[in-house]
């Protein structure tokens, strides 16, 4: 061998050992962190979670390691917490201490921590508050988001009576309604089902939550070091949020055109007041690129979760017959067949409660919850974790913890009811996580929901022709989400 090449190729192998050693070193130097399983210099524990069954490796985790252990993505050291008593001592007892965003990888490149989700510091204390107050105080003197919602839930049901009784797949009409929900509450107005922008702007997102579900979208956010300079689909995610940010400057250039803040209209035109107010103040964070992404945030956090969880409860109570029976018999009896269900129904119909409450655990669409991450260093039970160490409180641990719930695995509204047929909400329901960073459109999802389902139930009797097991109803882990399997179902009228 020529002895130039000897030479490079020693040098290469020189400086690949320091690396890894360096690395290696890195990883392994002596700090008081949960325990975990050994990880490999450079890639982590990425060769210990299995490809698709992500909850179910973390659950081994779990019975080897207890309630709070520790993984490697990467170089970077992931506390995970499991187990309802281990989430809220983290995110309410020390919540301040576990309230900043942790890091995401796969978006964090385009939203560079700007936007009301996935801000830290004063930013994020200023998106959140105007963010909440806006929601609730939602309408001023117009119409209020349970407004917007009865009109959406009668625009789905003329749809699904257009299919005469025939066999459908819910996906695609059930992600339309709730999404204009938020276009009605962001851009002040819906859009008709076969409008070609609305269906554009509904593919990205699609397309986005399909791109970071996929097994190139999980490695990027576990070794970022690496995937960032690999070719890959996963390379397409910030071309497609590209264009959604088109999307949404068009429709805040309209905003401010025919503004007028005397009569806001919409999310918009509140946060063009709240920029114009703060005009001169040097620390507001009011401003046009927070107003852009907060709104893509919106749009993407308030869709595919409370679509999803549609999807699931149809699903299930295609399963369920009995139950479908039961809801119907409380909708009939309390709201009739008159008029169309209003929020204040709700609290007359403890069933019809408690069986969404037990959709949305059962279905636990986000399982591993949004990543938290320390502000400072911290003690927590006994370790040491580090400021800015990335924490996942998982909320799957939470939802089927068998302390709290009888039967975590199977579906039962009766977690949900007392002896006396009561409503009764357990302290461990985190479908929307807890603490500081609870989910802001929290009462919007419950909202939708409510209305949504029992105005479905009220006007249709759910069919299918599959033969659905346990096993069918049972959410499917796709990436970072539970999905429920494709199906079809039939919406017969009453």
């Amino acid at each position: 061998m020529d002895f130039t090449v000897l030479a490079v190729l020693i040098l290469v192998l020189l400086i690949s050992f320091m690396f890894i050693y360096s690395t290696w070193d890195k990883m392994y130097r002596p700090r008081n962190l949960p325990p975990g399983p050994t990880p490999l210099p450079i890639i982590g524990n990425m060769l210990h979670v299995k490809h698709g069954e992500l909850v179910k490796s973390l659950n081994q985790f779990r019975e080897k390691y207890g309630s709070i252990y520790t993984l490697y993505f990467g170089t970077r050291p992931v506390v995970i917490l499991t187990g309802y008593q281990m989430v809220k001592e983290a995110l309410i007892d020390q919540g301040d201490d576990f309230s900043n965003r942790g890091r995401m990888p796969a978006v964090d490149r385009f939203f560079q921590a700007h936007g009301m989700i996935l801000s830290n510091g004063e930013r994020w204390r200023q998106l959140r508050r105007f963010t909440l107050m806006t929601l609730r105080n939602f309408g001023m003197g117009k119409r209020s988001i349970e407004e917007r919602i009865q009109e959406e839930a009668q625009f789905l049901i003329a749809d699904l009576k257009s299919h005469k009784g025939s066999a459908i797949n819910p996906t695609n009409i059930l992600v339309q309604t709730v999404s204009n929900v938020i276009c009605s509450v962001v851009f002040g107005n819906r859009f008709e089902y076969d409008n070609l922008k609305f269906l554009k702007l509904l593919n990205i997102f699609n397309e986005i939550f399909q791109l970071m579900s996929t097994t190139w979208g999980q490695l990027h956010d576990m070794i970022p070091e690496i995937m960032d300079h690999v070719p890959g689909p996963h390379q397409k995610i910030n071309k497609l949020f590209y264009e959604l940010l088109e999307f949404v400057t068009e429709r805040v250039k309209m905003n401010q055109e025919t503004f007028d803040p005397s009569t806001p209209r919409d999310f918009i035109d509140c946060f063009l007041i709240k920029m114009n107010q703060e005009n001169e103040n040097p620390n507001s964070e009011f401003n046009r690129k927070n107003l852009l992404l907060s709104v893509i945030q919106l749009f993407f956090a308030g869709t595919e979760t409370v679509s999803s969880t549609l999807r699931h409860g149809l699903l299930i109570l295609l399963k369920h017959p009995e139950i479908e029976a039961k809801l119907y018999e409380e909708i009939n009896k309390v709201i009739g067949d008159n008029r169309s269900p209003n929020i204040e129904d709700r609290s007359k119909m403890p069933y019809t409660d408690a069986v969404i409450h037990e959709i949305q655990r059962f279905s636990d669409v986000l399982p591993l919850n949004l990543p938290h991450s320390t502000v400072k260093d911290i003690k927590f039970h006994g370790y040491s974790i580090p400021k800015g160490t990335d924490v996942y409180p998982l909320l799957y641990c939470a939802l089927r913890d068998p302390e709290y719930f009888a039967t975590p695995n199977k579906f039962n509204p009766s977690h949900f009811l007392d002896k006396n047929g009561g409503f009764k909400k357990g302290d461990a329901f985190i479908p929307f996580s807890t603490g500081k960073r609870v989910c802001a459109g929290e009462g919007l999802a419950k909202m939708e929901l409510f209305l949504f389902l029992t105005t479905i139930l009220q006007n249709f009797k759910l069919k299918t022709k599959m033969h659905l097991t346990e096993s069918d109803i049972s959410p499917k882990m796709t990436g970072f989400s539970n999905v429920p399997i494709p199906y079809e179902v039939s919406f017969v009228p009453r």
